[in-house]
Parts: C-alpha cells; structure tokens; sequence
C-alpha cells in the first residue's frame, strides 16, 4: 500500500470534482490517501507520501493559478526529484498549453510522471471521471 497525497486547487469545482475522482482511484487501487487544497499542503509534506498527484486549471494565458498554487508548487519542485507524480486540471479555452509546459517543467526538475495527465475542458465527463480514477491506481 502506498500513501498518496492528492494536491488541488479549484476555482470552480471541476478541478475539485477531477481531485475527488483520482483520490478515489487511487483508494480503490488499495492506497492510503490524503486530499489537500494548495493552501494547505507544502514541500514539508512531500517526504511523507510515496506519490502525489497535483491538480491546477488553467487560468489567464494557459498558466498555473498564480495566488495559491503555484508559489506552493513552485516550493515544492526542488523535493520532486524521483518522486513520483501525476499531473491533472480543467480548462475552459485553449489546448491544453499549460498541462505541456507544466509536464515539461515537472521533468526538468526529475519528477517521475506515473501516467499521461489529464485534462478536461469544462466539468468532467463520465470518460474524465474514469480516467482520472485511473491515474489515481497508477500512483500505486
């Protein structure tokens, strides 16, 4: 059993929901799992869980939100280095930009992705809700 940290912030609850559905992938797969809004979680935690995934949308000129979470994620990439992760988030226009370049940024600094991210436009779907379950059970 592995202990997984399901990291999120949300702005209208679509990240949120997508965080509730990878933590439930991830309880089914066996995991102990513990869910935190960005506010609350920091790069002292990060030594306590075998995995984490981070969820984000994508806000203003597809980028991470810049008030609460990306400071803490940018406090946390110095600790990801061979820590596995998995990334997800919602957008409301675009192409998923920001998801490339937060993967891009997340390898940079040796982080192990566990699985493709996911991204959906708008709420999940019930093909979200699954494959988010899914990337959930392979932080296992």
């Amino acid at each position: 059993m592995s202990k997984i940290a399901v990291v999120y912030w949300s702005g209208t609850g679509n990240t949120q929901q997508m965080a509730e559905f990878v933590a439930d992938g991830a309880e089914k797969a066996g995991n102990s799992v513990k869910i935190y809004t960005a506010d609350a979680f920091s790069s002292d935690l990060i030594d306590n869980f075998d995995a984490i995934a981070f969820g984000c949308p994508s806000m203003g000129c597809e980028q991470l939100e810049a008030d609460e979470f990306e400071p803490m994620f940018i406090n946390c990439l110095d600790k990801l280095s061979q820590k596995k992760i998995a990334l997800f988030g919602s957008y409301g226009w675009g192409d998923g930009e920001w998801m490339r370049n937060w993967e891009k940024q997340c390898k940079d600094y040796g982080a192990v992705l566990a699985a493709e991210s996911v991204i959906c436009n708008d709420a999940p779907d019930d093909e979200t809700a699954q494959n988010c379950r899914d990337l959930g059970a392979k932080l296992s």
